[in-house]
C-alpha cells in the first residue's frame, strides 16, 4: 500500500479567485487604453517628425556660386556596399566649368531600389557633395523611375545665380 499515489495538492484544481483577478486586470487594461488619446496620424496631411540624423532621399549639393560640389572622384561609388551608384567623370574646361576641381561628374546615377540608405556615400565624399535628406516618400509607378539621374539629384540653383543666368538669355 505504500505504492499508492496520494492525490496531488491543489495545483491542478482551478482557483476561481485567481481567474477572476486575471480577468479584472485584463479588463482594467482594456478600459484604460479605450480612454487614451489616439496615436494615429492622418498620414497624407499630418507627417510624422523624423530625427535629425534620419537618412532619406539623396541630394547632390551645389556651392553658393552655382557650381556643382561633385568632383567626380567616385569615392561614393567605391564606398557603397551594394554598388548602386554609378559615376562617370569628365574633365572641366575653361569654357564649360561645372565644378571647381579638374574633373566633374558627367554621369551620376543612383539605383534607389538597391540603395540601403546606409550613408556610406555621404561619409566617403571629400567635398560633402552627396547628402541624404529627410524625404522618405519615394514611391513611384515603375522601376525605371527609381534610377535617379544627376538632373533629378541636383539641388536647384541658388536664386541669385538663377537670376543672373536668366538675365543673360
Amino acid at each position: 500500500m505504500a505504492d499508492e499515489k496520494k492525490p496531488e495538492s491543489d495545483a491542478r484544481t482551478p482557483n476561481v479567485a485567481q481567474d477572476v483577478a486575471a480577468l479584472v486586470t485584463g479588463l482594467k487594461t482594456t478600459i484604460t487604453e479605450a480612454f487614451r488619446a489616439p496615436v494615429t496620424l492622418e498620414y497624407p496631411e499630418d507627417k510624422s517628425v523624423r530625427s535629425e540624423r534620419y537618412r532619406g532621399r539623396h541630394y547632390l549639393r551645389r556651392y553658393d556660386n552655382g557650381l556643382e560640389r561633385c568632383i567626380g572622384c567616385e569615392l561614393c561609388a567605391a564606398a557603397c556596399p551594394v554598388g548602386c551608384i554609378l559615376v562617370i567623370a569628365a574633365e572641366n574646361t575653361d569654357e564649360n566649368r561645372v565644378s571647381p576641381g579638374e574633373r566633374y561628374a558627367k554621369t551620376y546615377e543612383i539605383n534607389m531600389l538597391r540603395c540601403i540608405f546606409c550613408g556610406y556615400c555621404e561619409d566617403a565624399c571629400p567635398v560633402q557633395a552627396i547628402v541624404l535628406g529627410p524625404e522618405y516618400e519615394l514611391s513611384d509607378t515603375s522601376r525605371e523611375k527609381f534610377i535617379y539621374t544627376k538632373e533629378k539629384l541636383l539641388e536647384p540653383l541658388p536664386p541669385d545665380v538663377q537670376a543672373r543666368l536668366d538675365a543673360k538669355k
